[in-house]
């Protein structure tokens, strides 16, 4: 995956796919607010900024929940832009799979992807998946072991 040289500065954008709301004042659909994302990162790409990180959440204010599916979408229809999760909630998910998913996402951008892990701010994923919140800092700490 793509090192970022640590003296250079990257623009970029970054998101969770927050659901926005029509002209009713109704919000979107999940799909819609997925493909606008789809579209500002295409957009990205054509200005040439550095990165588009994407955040997952669990939550139906959120429309992406799959970081990695999304971006993949967007590495068939980018040339340069650094796809990066923002983050990848690693406490709630197989450390296995997650490389497994960024090393595809990787192969079909050209080296363009980039994982990012944290716990996650937001704890919906914990119970949704049947890991009990008191196990936070644990299940991190193990999982993140397990990834490198």
């Amino acid at each position: 995956m793509k090192n970022i040289d640590p003296q250079k500065i990257v623009f970029g954008l970054d998101s969770f796919g927050d659901i926005p709301f029509d002209q009713q004042e109704k919000p979107v659909s999940q799909a819609k607010a997925i493909r606008q994302v789809i579209k500002e990162g295409i957009l990205a790409d054509q200005l040439n900024l550095g990165v588009i990180a994407l955040g997952e959440h669990h939550r139906r204010d959120y429309a992406i929940s799959s970081p990695d599916v999304v971006l993949a979408a967007l590495a068939t229809r980018t040339k340069q832009i650094t796809l990066a999760s923002g983050v990848t909630v690693l406490s709630s998910d197989d450390p296995v799979r997650v490389f497994e998913r960024f090393a595809t996402l990787d192969a079909i951008s050209n080296g363009r992807a980039e994982v990012v892990l944290g716990r996650g701010s937001f704890t919906e994923s914990f119970p949704l998946y049947g890991y009990n919140l008191r196990d936070y800092d644990l299940l991190f700490e193990e999982k993140l072991n397990l990834f490198n």
